[in-house]
């Protein structure tokens, strides 16, 4: 049996599941159901999103939100008349995980099933089990609260704006990218950023070019290999921090790197960020005349990673991928890359 998934998004049904009643014109406010506002805002803290699906008028049921100062915990909220299901896939494509990664909680069993029959990878609770088993449920606790996590919601709040930023703006992607003044940092993992590190792993579907997870004992161990680099990546723009979005495993062997995994957050998928990494990589092998190699292990969701070793140069032979190293582009000019002190093999000028 596949394990399932932890959850990282919660999506709330308000009459009668996060509030008792039903919200109508002319009705004094709302009751938050006992326990509803704790457990929130424990989710929130542990780095767990949150959203809303609920059949109702939109802007009286986000006043009553703004009332009870919950309104800023719901990302994307989906209040209109039409299907749950919807809904949900709606806010899942505006968040860009998975829906194999929502919870879903409604007081009313015709919405929980017709979310099931629709999409059967959603968990669906009942509205008692806001009081009786979200917090206590393993599901819904990542395995560490990483300085990332809790901070989470923040970091899609600012892709929000961005997201609005890049709809007002009259201009190619390469010219709305230079605007945000991004900056890409390049250092070896510090311990602190190793249980960032594995939630990467854990987390990271699509973007991971093994789809292997490793703990943070078998990082640690990496750390201290003399023929290992573990590689985190920072960015940042003038929005704020994306806090660390990825994660490189390279062995440096005496005559070519490898690199065991390659991985990046799909909420940097569209800044160039991976290819970014590559052609410093394939400029660093280069310099040190060393042949580069990648593992690359298919799995159901990370096809577009092998697109993208494909696309940087790197060809099939035998059991690994083997870059040509010609045609080396340059380093993208929208975005500053800052790599650390430490990491001189890697400076290829």
């Amino acid at each position: 049996m596949t394990e399932l998934k932890k959850v990282k998004c919660v999506v709330w049904d308000l009459d009668h599941t996060l509030w008792d009643g039903v919200l109508l014109e002319g009705q004094g406010p709302m009751r938050l159901k006992e326990g509803a506002s704790e457990v929130i805002r424990e989710l929130d803290r542990r780095g767990v999103l949150q959203s809303v699906a609920s059949k109702n008028d939109h802007d009286h049921a986000m006043t009553e939100l703004q009332r009870l100062e919950l309104a800023d915990y719901f990302l994307y909220p989906q209040i209109h008349w039409g299907a749950k299901s919807g809904s949900m896939k709606a806010i899942a494509e505006a968040l860009n995980i998975g829906l194999d990664t929502f919870a879903f909680l409604d007081d009313q069993p015709f919405e929980r099933d017709e979310v099931t029959s629709m999409l059967n990878d959603v968990r669906c609770y009942p509205d008692s089990y806001v009081q009786g088993g979200v917090l206590q449920d393993d599901a819904f606790m990542p395995l560490y609260v990483t300085a990332e996590s809790s901070q989470r919601r923040s970091m899609y709040l600012r892709d929000a704006e961005r997201h609005v930023a890049r709809e007002n703006f009259e201009g190619v992607e390469d010219a709305f990218l230079k605007t945000l003044d991004l900056e890409l940092r390049v250092a070896p993992a510090r311990e602190q950023d190793l249980f960032r590190a594995e939630e990467l792993t854990i987390r990271t579907n699509q973007l991971n070019t093994t789809g292997i997870t490793y703990s943070v004992d078998e990082l640690r161990d990496l750390t201290q290999s003399p023929n290992h680099q573990v590689l985190v990546a920072e960015l940042s723009d003038k929005y704020g921090g994306y806090g660390v979005i990825g994660l490189v495993l390279l062995v440096q062997a005496d005559d070519y790197w490898r690199i065991d995994l390659f991985l990046m957050s799909c909420r940097v998928m569209s800044r160039g960020v991976g290819g970014a990494l590559l052609t410093l990589l394939r400029k660093a092998a280069v310099a040190n005349q060393k042949q580069l190699q990648a593992s690359f292990r298919h799995t159901d969701r990370n096809r577009i990673m092998f697109v993208t070793y494909r696309f940087a140069g790197f060809g099939e032979v035998d059991d690994v991928l083997v870059n040509n190293l010609d045609n080396i582009p340059p380093l993208p000019g929208y975005m500053k890359i800052t790599v650390g002190a430490e990491l001189s093999w890697l400076h290829y000028e």
